[in-house]
């Protein structure tokens, strides 16, 4: 899988949490060339609760669980990702444990923006690196509504 059927899958991923960067051809391009490629097998856990990971993915195939493990027998699933999502989008942003699993369903390929990378990118082409953390902040903000009404409808 290359960068340009990552960037066609984010692009086109129609989701309230979706990562909408405002990037056009080659500010995509630019942007995707700081990313790491990663394959995952179904079972592989690629992010553990409770463990700090200073990196945010994007699923560029297959898909991916995230879940939490609560004091009930089993685990809560809290969502399924798949290709173009944004996952681990906390780790850009904080060095906190982050609050739930997410593990690979099927085969996977995520691609990381490792902190380091990230911070490449802000000195090298700020206004890019500007763009990935307003729109990786538009998801966490998508998520935190729609736990927090996930929330009210329950109670």
């Amino acid at each position: 899988m290359g960068m340009d059927e990552l960037i066609e899958a984010v692009q086109s991923l129609r989701a309230d949490d979706a990562f909408r960067a405002r990037f056009n051809l080659p500010q995509w391009r630019n942007f995707a060339a700081y990313l790491t490629p990663y394959q995952l097998r179904a079972g592989d856990l690629l992010i553990k609760q409770g463990e700090c990971d200073r990196a945010a993915y994007f699923v560029g195939q297959g898909s991916l669980q995230v879940y939490v493990q609560g004091a009930a027998p089993g685990a809560f699933r809290v969502a399924l990702m798949r290709p173009g999502a944004l996952v681990g989008e906390t780790g850009l942003f904080s060095d906190q444990p982050h609050s739930a699993s997410v593990e690979a369903m099927t085969p996977t390929i995520v691609w990381a923006l490792h902190l380091p990378r990230y911070e490449e990118l802000a000195a090298r082409a700020p206004t890019l690196a500007n763009e990935v953390l307003r729109a990786a902040g538009a998801v966490m903000v998508a998520r935190l509504r729609a736990n927090l009404a996930q929330r009210v409808a329950v109670a």
